[in-house]
């Protein structure tokens, strides 16, 4: 697990033989998702930050840094993404931060993507050839506290019995 070296403070975080210098605000949610025992990939804790730049070269890409301001990402393989969203769900009640983790419509809505790779991006010299490696959920970033009491609510091994949830912010 990696984090964009020099954009935001890190801190070290072990958790058995894992350990990599993570992005400080996300460090703790890290450490309680590998504990869980899922894995991950990279993290940001605010993409508008560690992607200022990118209008320089690419102005098109402005108005999406400004919407991803104060936003955070953390990506995952596929398997353990879905684990992971299983455990923060389960974790805890169907409220606000329920709706939005699992429904694109709502006010504030988590981004979760499985991303597609074709294995010829950086092969010039190779045929495309795609598989699903990456799962990634870019969340806000007032959806951390939660998030890291319900990743420590499943490692502790309890869960909320399923119960309706309100969907009226998505028009259910």
């Amino acid at each position: 697990m990696t984090s964009y070296e020099g954009v935001h403070p890190t801190v070290l975080v072990r958790v058995g033989n894992r350990h990599a210098q993570i992005d400080e605000l996300l460090a703790p949610t890290i450490q309680a998702i590998w504990e869980c025992g899922f894995d991950t990939f990279t993290c940001c804790q605010d993409l508008a930050e560690s992607n200022a730049s990118w209008p320089d070269k690419l102005p098109h890409m402005a108005r999406w840094l400004e919407s991803r301001r104060g936003w955070m990402l953390i990506d995952f393989p596929v398997d353990s993404g879905l684990d992971f969203l299983a455990a923060v769900a389960n974790a805890g009640p169907r409220e606000a931060f329920y709706v939005r983790m699992t429904h694109w419509a709502a006010p504030d809505a988590w981004d979760v993507r499985i991303k597609p790779r074709d294995a010829a991006i950086f092969r010039d010299d190779i045929p495309s050839r795609f598989d699903l490696r990456l799962l990634q959920v870019t969340f806000p970033a007032f959806d951390l506290p939660e998030m890291t009491r319900r990743l420590r609510e499943h490692a502790a091994g309890r869960s909320v019995p399923p119960a309706p949830a309100d969907w009226s912010t998505v028009g259910r």
